[in-house]
Order: C-alpha cells, then structure tokens, then sequence
C-alpha cells in the first residue's frame, strides 16, 4: 500500500530535531531505521502529518568506550551492534542480541534507539538492555536525561519517552568476566519473539552464582525483568534442577499474552524451557 501524505523534515542537528518535534508533536513521527515505521505508515496504521528523519544527524551512529561503559548511539544499526568488536569484547550480550533480529536487511537498516522507542513487546533488544541494567538518554527541549532501562517500557508500544523527546543514545557496563546469553524462540516468517530470554550471570570456580539478571520479552506486553528467577539462583550452586526450578518463577505475576502464535498457557510453558535454555547457554558459553 501507500502511505498518506505527510510532509517530510531531514535536521541536522539534534537542536533542529527537537524544535521541529516540539512545533509539530502532536502529527509527527521520527524515522530512524524505518523498519517498523515504514511497514505501518504502508498499511496506514499510522498516518502522521510529518516525519521527522534524524539519519542525516551526524554523531547518532558511533559505538564509544566510557570508562567502565559503552555508549551506543541511537542510530547503530543492529549490524553495528553485531559485528562490533568492541561491543563482542566489551559487553557481549549486545552482539548476540542483535545477530537474532529479524534478518539481514532488517538489522542493516534498524537501529537500536528506533527499536527501544518502538517499544514493541517481542522485540529482542529490550530483554537485553533490562539485564545489563542500561540506561537510555532521551533529549528535548528541557535538555537530556538518562532513564534506566527497566523504567522506560510501559506497555504496548508504549515507553516513558514524551511526545518531544529523541532517544539519542544507549549507555551499558562492561561485562568482561561474566557469561552472557540470549535465546528465542520465533516463527521463520517474522523474527519476533514469542518468548526472548536475556541472560547475565558470574560464576565462580565451583559453579555457584554471585549475580545474575534475567529479561524477558515475548511474553507480556512488555519487556521485564526476572527478578523471582534471579533471587532463586543468587548464591546457588547452578545445577539443572536449581535452573528448572527458578525457571519456573519467571512468569509468577505475569500476565501472560496470548495472540496467533500461541496460548497463554503455552507461552508459560514456553518461557520456562526458554529461560532454563538461556541460563545453561550462558554457563556453557
């Protein structure tokens, strides 16, 4: 299909960006990557009266060292993210994340604040930064703030990102001597998770977990942390019955989705063999 009419704005600058957002922000939508705007603006879901396209902003796409952190801008596109070797050393999870999305032409056009801001609730990405415990910077005419990770999803398609605001950056420790993993399980056909498991975990010589974060996507209308799994493992000696049986803590409380590809009753299910999954592929990894 075609989109509707809507007029279209490539800024500069950050500043242009937010000026224009704040005039309009009741009729505009902000292209990144384009990946899940696009396809919506075709079928007419959305019908904004303005894009606003930030690709042309230039400083949005770097991946930086930050002491102890990493800083993705919001424009690195999920093959950035992939094939970035400081990210692979530095914050491996990240990587592997991203080499699950969708597929190539996906992740060569997507980008990781395009993605976060979407908020979809099977994407793979919010897992990820709720277990690195990342913080997103959001900048408007107020100037910026950095929001963690695990504050910033509401609900479907829904963050706590105002109308005039820009995600513009993603800040991640370092996880140099932890394990990392992530999961799903996702029809060929679209790439989206009905269940995602993110998993950072460290280990000591005897096996016996000191700290480990668990997020999850898929299964709720938004990504969450599995916090009843994490305090069920903290201080154990991780063997598969420890696993199963935190595993199966981590849909406690939730209210588990059901839609095409699955029950809720079977996404349940799913999610415990996922996360079992994920946390053995991280002490194995």
């Amino acid at each position: 299909m075609i989109p509707a009419p809507f007029e279209y704005y490539s800024p500069r600058s950050i500043n242009e960006a937010v000026d224009f957002l704040s005039a309009h922000k009741d009729d505009v939508k902000i292209l990144a990557g384009g990946q899940s705007l696009l396809p919506l603006m075709k079928m007419r879901l959305a019908k904004p009266g303005y894009l606003l396209d930030i690709g042309r902003i230039s400083g949005l796409d770097t991946i930086v060292e930050d002491g102890n952190h990493v800083i993705i801008g919001a424009m690195a596109t999920h093959a950035q993210i992939e094939r970035s070797d400081l990210l692979r050393r530095r914050c491996s999870l990240l990587p592997q994340t991203a080499a699950t999305i969708a597929d190539v032409q996906v992740r060569n056009c997507g980008t990781m604040g395009g993605s976060l801001a979407h908020a979809d609730p099977a994407g793979d990405l919010p897992a990820a930064i709720i277990a690195l415990d990342a913080e997103i910077k959001a900048v408007g005419p107020d100037g910026e703030r950095w929001i963690k990770a695990e504050d910033f999803f509401l609900g479907l398609l829904m963050s706590v990102l105002e109308p005039d605001e820009i995600v513009t950056a993603v800040r991640v420790p370092a996880t140099e001597g932890e394990k990392t993993a992530y999961l799903k399980a996702a029809p060929r056909s679209s790439g989206f998770a009905v269940v995602g498991v993110a998993v950072r975990l460290t280990l000591d010589s005897s096996q016996t977990c000191s700290r480990i974060a668990v997020g999850i996507t898929g299964v709720a209308d938004k990504a969450y942390r599995a916090e009843r799994v994490e305090k069920a493992l903290a201080g154990k000696k991780l063997d598969l019955k420890a696993i199963e049986q935190a595993a199966a803590e981590s849909t406690y409380n939730i209210d588990v989705i059901e839609d095409i590809n699955g029950s809720a009753e079977y996404r349940t299910h799913l999610t415990h063999v996922y996360v079992t999954r994920a946390i053995e592929a991280a002490m194995n990894g």
